[in-house]
């Protein structure tokens, strides 16, 4: 009989060891669990369709109620008690390799046909209520309560494994058949609270819980059956082939905390700047034995103790212009998103020293025009910001890793948006178009 691919897995030795080598793998650039978590779209930006509408570059102008979250030494802005709620919609567009070559000629045979990696997409669509806070000011301060959807995301990938010159059939030899999901939201309930401290300065503090909601797994598979024909061709990601399934959950949430300041440099200009501690949350990992395992019984389950995953902490520093007539408004913002802490929360466990996730420099800006009326302010709203590249790099000269890990780009953020201002009632919409990610808000500010 032809010689059988083999599962992650096999001639391994005690079955927790085992277990740990497969998460390993799940983990690692060269699987599918690997490029999920390090290919996620992570979004920090402010909340609010008017702050969308600006690009994102509201720290400096922060003067409505998601003031909370981008930085709540706004918040003293609001001189009466008011509510804001938000609802959002995504589209995320995110590559990963499905399949292909990595090393040496193709064989011509089944699905071994091309000389490099294939790319291939994942696309979701979700919507939610992203933001709900309350306001209420009281002499120097004011307080602020807030829930926000800080991450909905969504991946799926089916890999058919990577090509190279082995021994296994006809000179080639296949790396692992996958299939990973990914599916992670975190809330955040949070409070805050706004300081003045002269007429041009005022503090801002925030303590935020991140509560996390979320189902990581990984699938490998062995080819349809053991024939050559079989090993070359299109994985059909059979039940009877799995090898083994890893589930991995979100076990506890984690506190933060975040702070702001809001300097008026004169009537028309404005400096602010706020930092945001992100969460270290815990996984838990389980393994389960598919019906070809090497080394476990079919549907026999080993646990491992949880790991810490850290999220970035971000800061962020602004500048912003209002015209002494009220109708032009200018923004910019710079933000430090530190995503090493991604890849760096892993090590040594899960990461090796190949792996490099930059930290990322994002720059935002918008504007805004105002025509008012006898009753009511229309404004219409253009924005942009860079998100610099910040997928995990190697430096490994495994051809396998390599190609499972495609060159990242950096993406162009166009934003665009209007607001309709009556005597108690503030109605924004904004849009948020790049190539990974699509963006739309709807947001109502009531204050009383």
């Amino acid at each position: 009989m032809a010689p059988r691919a083999r599962s992650a897995c096999a001639l391994s030795e005690p079955r927790r060891l085992c277990a740990a080598a497969f998460l390993l793998a799940l983990f690692a650039p060269a699987s599918a669990g690997g490029q999920v978590l390090t290919t996620v779209e992570f979004s920090f930006s402010n909340p609010g369709a008017r702050s969308l509408g600006f690009g994102g570059a509201f720290v400096a102008l922060a003067d409505d109620a998601t003031a909370a979250f981008a930085n709540p030494a706004g918040l003293i802005q609001l001189s009466a008690p008011e509510v804001s709620i938000e609802g959002r919609s995504w589209r995320f567009s995110s590559p990963y390799t499905r399949g292909g070559r990595v090393a040496g000629q193709p064989t011509g045979l089944g699905i071994d046909t091309v000389t490099e990696p294939l790319p291939g997409e994942s696309t979701a669509d979700l919507r939610g209520l992203s933001f709900v806070s309350l306001v209420y000011p009281v002499g120097k301060w004011s307080f602020a309560f807030f829930q926000q959807q800080l991450l909905n995301f969504e991946m799926t990938q089916e890999i058919q494994g990577l090509f190279a010159p082995g021994s296994v059939f006809a000179g080639a030899w296949r790396g692992p058949i996958e299939r990973g999901f990914f599916d992670l939201e975190i809330t955040t309930r949070a409070l805050a609270a706004g300081y003045r401290v002269n007429d041009r300065l005022s503090l801002g503090l925030g303590l935020s819980y991140f509560d996390p909601g979320s189902h990581i797994g990984g699938e490998e598979y062995l080819p349809d059956d053991d024939t050559q024909e079989a090993y070359f061709g299109a994985a059909s990601f059979l039940p009877q082939r799995l090898a083994d399934r890893v589930d991995i959950e979100m076990s506890e949430g984690d506190w933060g905390w975040a702070v702001g300041f809001l300097w008026n440099l004169s009537s028309e200009w404005k400096l602010g700047g706020a930092y945001r501690q992100g969460p270290e949350l815990e996984l838990e990992g389980t393994l389960i034995a598919g019906p070809v395992n090497d080394d476990f019984a079919p549907g026999e389950q080993v646990t491992l103790d949880a790991w810490p995953w850290r999220l970035p902490d971000v800061y962020g520093l602004g500048l912003s212009f209002r015209s002494r007539d009220g109708h032009w408004t200018a923004a910019l913002e710079w933000d430090l998103v530190e995503y090493s802490s991604v890849i760096d929360s892993l090590r040594p466990r899960f990461a090796s020293s190949d792996e490099e996730l930059s930290n990322a420099y994002e720059l935002h800006c918008g504007g805004e025009y105002a025509f008012f009326a006898a009753t009511s302010v229309l404004a219409f709203r253009l924005g942009a910001w860079l998100d610099p590249d910040h997928v995990v790099r190697t430096t490994s000269a495994d051809p396998f890793t390599r190609g499972e890990f495609p060159e990242g780009s950096d993406e162009v953020h166009l934003a665009a948006g209007f607001g309709v201002v009556f005597d108690r009632l503030q109605v924004d919409f904004a849009v948020d178009f790049s190539d990974r990610r699509d963006t739309a808000s709807l947001s109502a500010i009531y204050n009383f």
